[in-house]
């Protein structure tokens, strides 16, 4: 591997993490590029009403915490709009503003309130314990799951009962999950298979479905960017560590083994205070528990806004046929659209 020596490069594969249950428990907010997402900024696509639509629902879904924010709160002469039913599921494929909205209703709602991804709530559950888990979020007014997992049963089933103690003592659930787009940017809808799997909790829900495109793809080429080789990108990271930014520069291989040795709620302490993420001689995977964690990883630098700067093979090209034409499939073209996003610069806005 190429090395950059005239510049401190953090190494992502030198650092080891620790995250207390605590920590995992603050973090869950959202993420950065939705700290003002609102209904008001919201940009429904005049050409898919099903975007207003689910809008106006949702802002019917938050009356009552307005009400409450309104002089006189819920005794005041008008009343707040009536929820009728504690959970809200937001149904659609890429790219189409799910998780702008559900950081805009959780935005509204009152305190206390978590926003987190589907593996985030399933860590906090690892590391502190079913039982003390539910203690922790028990009295929350809104639990907001973005990307719900569909694919591992022993992760729904386990939050399925999560929910369901949560929801039996009041309080309000929104979740969004990807499902993967065919041609021409038509989505498969997955509200029949969420209910399914949540079956115990399916009458709570309301599922609002919201079509459109996935904006990632609108204003790009498809395909992520790729430096020359490893030498470009040690030029380009030392070159931003030199005018005082925070870079790693780690090769790919050694980062995906290093991957393997932290749990997944620690990948985001993994990258903590980085800017810049270098990575030399990307190539593709054949092993899926592998992919599985890149993707894992993917997400939070995705979260995190970290620009990547990548030798070698696309990054969006990792994932082999085999894999696209399995089971993870949703989880592997979410992957990629965010890789585009992180190699080319058009990280704002998001979904």
């Amino acid at each position: 591997m190429t090395t950059a020596a005239s510049h401190a490069l953090i190494r992502l594969v030198e650092r080891n993490p620790s995250i207390s249950a605590a920590e995992i428990a603050s973090e869950l907010v959202p993420p950065p590029q939705f700290e003002h997402a609102s209904f008001e900024s919201y940009r429904p696509d005049p050409d898919y009403p099903s975007q207003q639509a689910a809008l106006d629902r949702l802002n019917e879904f938050a009356g009552a915490w307005r009400a409450a924010q309104r002089p006189g709160g819920f005794f005041s002469r008008k009343r707040p709009a009536r929820i009728e039913l504690p959970g809200v599921y937001l149904d659609g494929g890429f790219g189409v503003g799910k998780t702008h909205l559900l950081a805009a209703l959780w935005h509204v709602a009152h305190g206390p309130k978590y926003f987190g991804t589907f593996i985030e709530y399933t860590a906090l559950v690892g590391a502190l314990g079913y039982a003390k888990a539910v203690e922790l979020l028990r009295g929350a007014r809104l639990v907001c799951i973005d990307e719900f997992e569909l694919d591992d049963p022993g992760d729904t089933m386990l939050m399925t009962r999560f929910l369901g103690e949560l929801m039996a003592g009041g309080t309000r659930v929104a979740a969004t999950s990807n499902t993967p787009p065919n041609a021409l940017g038509e989505g498969r809808f997955a509200a029949s298979d969420f209910l399914r799997e949540i079956h115990a909790l399916s009458s709570n829900f309301e599922t609002l479905r919201i079509d459109g495109l996935d904006y990632r793809r609108r204003d790009t080429e498809g395909h992520a960017e790729a430096l020359a080789d490893d030498t470009a990108v040690a030029h380009a990271t030392e070159a931003l560590a030199a005018r005082g930014h925070a870079v790693s520069l780690d090769g790919f291989d050694d980062l995906i083994a290093h991957l393997a040795t932290v749990h997944p709620s620690k990948y985001i302490k993994l990258i903590e205070g980085v800017e810049f993420i270098g990575l030399e001689g990307v190539h593709q995977l054949s092993n899926q528990n592998a992919a599985l964690r890149l993707v894992a990883f993917i997400d939070r630098v995705y979260d995190a806004e970290v620009p990547i700067l990548a030798s070698g093979l696309p990054l969006d090209q990792v994932f082999d046929d085999e894999m696209m034409a399995g089971g993870y499939r949703k989880k592997y073209l979410r992957a990629m659209s965010r890789m585009i996003a992180l190699t080319t610069g058009e990280l704002p806005p998001h979904d």
